[in-house]
């Protein structure tokens, strides 16, 4: 068994103090890309800090694309062991980053064991609740057919769908009340961000 953290990154404190704290074997840390000189400076003092002890990759995502972060987390949790123990760390760094590492941890909830924030004054590890999108089998269908034919009107997703108009009715309800798909003026569905993440 592993014991693997997942990081943003911006300031090393956070990393660090993870990693120390709850004696990672392996550290991913999520960095911009390209690599800015905050993170490098920290990087380097992360890597002779702990290289000699602990194996360090680095996951390389765009800073603002938050969905395109979540499918590299999922890519990522995908990849370890039921046996592994993950603990995703949420630093203050850069916002759109670590909603992308925390919407990835929600949406492959069973291969993440903790979700930590470590506070900046007191690097104390807070924990953070571990949630999950739970969608039904219907509504991630549903997701699928909306994706596919972006901008699908009603009708066009009952047929495609095969679901019962009242079952259909429910679940577009249901997805939307809960942002993952919109409709707009001509009466079309498209996916949110948060759908798009919902469906990885």
């Amino acid at each position: 068994m592993a014991k693997i953290i997942i990081s943003t990154l911006y300031d090393k404190e956070p990393t660090l103090v993870a990693a120390t704290k709850l004696g990672a074997d392996h550290l991913y840390i999520v960095v911009d890309d390209p690599v800015n000189d905050t993170q490098q400076t920290a990087l380097a003092i992360i890597r002779e800090t702990l290289e000699k002890v602990v194996k360090i990759y680095t996951l390389e995502a765009h800073p603002y694309d938050i969905v395109g972060t979540a499918r590299k987390i999922v890519a990522l949790l995908e990849n370890f062991s039921e046996d592994d123990h993950v603990t995703v760390n949420i630093t203050s760094g850069r916002k759109t980053q670590s909603l992308g590492l925390l919407y990835g941890a929600y949406a492959r909830a069973r291969y993440v064991n903790r979700i930590i924030y470590i506070s900046e004054e007191e690097h104390r590890v807070i924990d953070l609740p571990k949630l999950s999108f739970n969608l039904t089998e219907s509504q991630i269908k549903l997701l699928e057919q909306i994706e596919k034919r972006s901008h699908s009107n009603l009708s066009d997703l009952a047929e495609k769908s095969g679901m019962s108009r009242s079952m259909l009715y429910r679940n577009i309800k249901n997805l939307e009340d809960h942002g993952f798909i919109m409709v707009d003026k001509q009466s079309r569905y498209s996916l949110t961000d948060a759908g798009k993440i919902a469906r990885l």
